[in-house]
């Protein structure tokens, strides 16, 4: 037993000698950097494996700033392209309402128009829809209250109103019929 004894403690006595020194090297070894404290062997092959990973990382940092430049570009075009298109649909619509407004001026005329030769004399509105081209006779005509439409037809020359009769009636035959 005493054998077992000084046995157990000389291995006791080493044990508490190599952690003892341990700690006394690390309390006197100067501070490591951080950047190469996973290099403390010196083995190049670490080294190098190290020095490409902050090669990769310094490039991907690069390529993550770029995209996020690119990702502004990106909204700020987009913005800008919602910008225009407002503007060109504010555009659009003055547009439109000056069109409706010139539409229904144009319609004014027209009916005062048709109203002046409904209470011309039919001879004189006759001479008058002689010199119109046959298309532009049909329209007013067709605007004409019937019967003053048939006394202005009825001094035409008979060609003249033969075409206008042509044009009077083939002006729906192209609409679509359902």
């Amino acid at each position: 037993m005493s054998v077992l004894f000084l046995l157990l403690a000389s291995s006791g006595l080493l044990r508490a000698g190599l952690t003892a020194g341990h700690a006394l090297d690390a309390a006197t070894a100067e501070a490591v950097p951080a950047e190469t404290a996973a290099c403390t062997d010196g083995d190049a092959a670490t080294r190098a494996l190290f020095d490409d990973l902050k090669e990769r990382d310094r490039r991907l940092t690069a390529r993550e700033d770029g995209i996020a430049a690119r990702e502004k570009a990106v909204a700020l075009a987009g913005s800008e392209a919602e910008k225009r298109i407002a503007s060109l649909e504010a555009a659009e619509q003055k547009l439109a309402a000056t069109i409706e407004q010139a539409d229904q001026a144009a319609e004014k005329d027209v009916a005062r128009l048709v109203a002046v030769y409904e209470r011309m004399k039919p001879k004189d509105a006759a001479a008058l829809f002689g010199e119109m081209a046959p298309d532009f006779a049909a329209g007013f005509l067709s605007r004409m209250r019937p019967e003053a439409a048939a006394a202005v037809m009825a001094g035409l020359d008979p060609k003249v109103a033969y075409a206008i009769s042509v044009q009077f009636a083939g002006r729906n035959a192209a609409a679509p019929k359902s």
